[in-house]
């Protein structure tokens, strides 16, 4: 007898990148968090923070969630709490969507949208991102894809793995066109801070205008905390209120807490600094590769890069295989589907690193000839 609903059946799980820990003397690339790597002040922050260890978490987080309104010039109940934006992106379907109804996703994309989907029985209808598009949204095919009979559409800014960002002005005039059709849409930012003036990208603020948007944001990259699992949605009073339903009961533990309230309300210079300096490097760190021949593309709109392989021919696995004999890790991007197969992503770090990155690059590719 085997035991399971049938919706499960043939879902995989899903890959990410940052699994370089499990390694030693590996410097990761492949993920995309704050280079600088968690702040040395964390320490007597989490220290505090153990002193409420000896009763449950406030199931409400009634303090994280006024700290967040005033930056953010939200009301608290336009705020939920989640365990890393994963469970804000578990819980949005969990509320929303129907086994049989329908979610668009662009692709490439976080794959746990897609996953979460799945779970629930949702039908995945993908818009393709081109690569002669630059993997950037098309409004026009993606408004041919928003039928009656979708659900819910997914964007994520920057899009995770493509790294091109998208202006506040057209992912507006996309959440207004679903709001006429009656569309609900998860606005992923969770990698938006790292990016400099992210405040006139992001569209935070519209959730007070548009009552189909949810917006996704976390501490997990800015902060390089992902050991510390805090995330936060921001939308209208009643799109919160229906995903507390499908929440977890003290999903988010009091010293997570009290960390992000901290960490969010005194110390967002150090996401700031970081930043600058990716945007810096990262055209520092392109001149450096284009030089060599390797196939970078343009410039990040962010601070990390997709790359395709073709064009010195050889796929991602092996690419990342000869990487890691020079002790680096780079993100096979072969889990986002097929046609990707060849394509890598790696992050952009201080100049030092980047310069080691370079010089990696350079002799994997002499191995090539």
């Amino acid at each position: 007898m085997k035991y399971g609903r049938k919706v499960l059946t043939g879902i995989p799980k899903t890959v990410h990148g940052g699994q370089a820990w499990k390694m030693k003397g590996i410097e990761d690339y492949s993920h995309n968090l704050n280079p600088f790597g968690p702040p040395e002040f964390l320490h007597e922050i989490v220290s505090t923070a153990m002193e409420d260890v000896g009763h449950y978490p406030d199931d409400n987080c009634t303090e994280l969630k006024a700290t967040l309104s005033k930056i953010f010039s939200l009301k608290e109940e336009n705020i939920a709490i989640g365990s890393g934006s994963s469970e804000i992106i578990r819980n949005f379907p969990n509320a929303f969507i129907e086994s049989g109804e329908k979610a668009v996703i662009n692709r490439p994309s976080f794959a746990e949208y897609s996953q979460q989907c799945r779970l629930v029985g949702a039908k995945i209808e993908y818009n393709e991102l081109s690569e002669e598009g630059d993997f950037r949204i098309d409004p026009k095919g993606l408004s041919s894809a928003l039928k009656k009979d979708v659900k819910a559409l997914y964007i994520c800014n920057p899009n995770n793995p493509t790294g091109r960002i998208e202006h506040r002005s057209k992912i507006l005039e996309i959440v207004k066109e679903c709001q006429d059709k009656g569309i609900l849409v998860f606005l992923d930012e969770t990698l938006l801070e790292l990016v400099p003036n992210h405040e006139e990208i992001s569209c935070a603020g519209f959730v007070k205008k548009y009552d189909n948007l949810v917006i996704a944001g976390s501490l997990t990259k800015s902060f390089a905390i992902p050991g510390i699992r805090i995330g936060y949605g921001m939308a209208s009073q009643h799109l919160i209120e229906e995903m507390d339903k499908v929440r977890m009961t003290w999903n988010v533990g009091q010293i997570e807490q009290n960390v992000a309230r901290i960490l969010m309300s005194e110390h967002m210079d150090y996401v700031h600094k970081a930043a600058a300096v990716m945007a810096k490097e990262s055209k520092t760190m392109h001149s450096q590769l284009k030089a060599l021949g390797f196939p970078i593309g343009n410039v990040t709109d962010s601070f990390f890069y997709f790359c395709s392989l073709k064009e010195i021919g050889i796929k991602c696995a092996e690419f990342q295989k000869l990487m890691l004999k020079e002790k680096i890790m780079v993100r096979d991007c072969s889990s986002f589907g097929e046609r990707f197969d060849s394509f890598v992503r790696f992050s952009v770090k201080d100049r030092e690193r980047n310069e080691m990155f370079v010089k990696a690059v350079e002799r994997t590719m002499e191995r090539l000839g």
